[in-house]
């Protein structure tokens, strides 16, 4: 199937590799096998089913032009659009709080790249903490299964430092130095709410 961003442009999904037994962004940490969306997801379900926040991925419109029907029971879409880029993964309402945000994943060990990001994802957070909202990335490096919440303020430095010719990646030394360990665990999955809660405090 085509899919194509609003311009015209070709959309190209992330590139199939070749993994003994789990491949792409499905990675095997103590076994448990998921990506992060789909942990993410979970987690955001089990904070919605005990009433602690709600929390969803959002949806990305799509604009279907081309459509086969081989026979009268199936359809086969063959050409769709993004009707719009999209923006963050996540958005939702928190202890009072909007809080917006995107996960990411890398493979990198000592550094997360920037170009895992896109401007209009950026400035769609910029906006959303003008507004009053809080917003951040939920950032796993892969092959130690590590996660951190990073501040979208650190982000927005370095993305912004880039333009100036400053690097274009965050050292992994600085997401921890200023970001949230998120430890892994069994209900929720990924515990970033209680990141969150420490981002909270630090900005009162």
């Amino acid at each position: 199937m085509n899919i194509r961003y609003p311009n015209g442009a070709a959309y190209h999904g992330p590139a199939k590799q070749s993994a003994p037994s789990h491949t792409g962004t499905r990675t095997n940490y103590g076994d448990r096998g998921m990506s992060l969306e789909e942990e993410l997801n979970e987690s955001n379900q089990y904070y919605l089913t005990n009433g602690i926040a709600v929390i969803h991925k959002k949806p990305t419109p799509v604009q279907i032009v081309k459509v086969d029907y081989p026979r009268r029971s199936a359809a086969t879409i063959k050409e769709a659009y993004f009707r719009h880029p999209s923006t963050t993964d996540y958005n939702g309402v928190y202890q009072g709080h909007y809080i917006d945000f995107d996960a990411k994943e890398t493979k990198n060990k000592v550094s997360f790249p920037l170009k895992n990001f896109h401007e209009h994802q950026v400035e769609h957070l910029r906006a959303c903490v003008q507004a009053g909202g809080i917003g951040f990335a939920i950032i796993r490096f892969t092959n130690e299964g590590d996660t951190f919440l990073l501040p979208a303020s650190v982000l927005f430095k370095f993305w912004d430092n880039q333009a100036n010719g400053g690097r274009k990646s965050i050292p992994r030394a600085d997401i921890e130095a200023n970001g949230y360990s998120i430890p892994f665990q069994l209900n929720p999955l990924v515990p970033y709410l209680s990141a969150v809660d420490s981002l909270i405090a630090k900005e009162k």
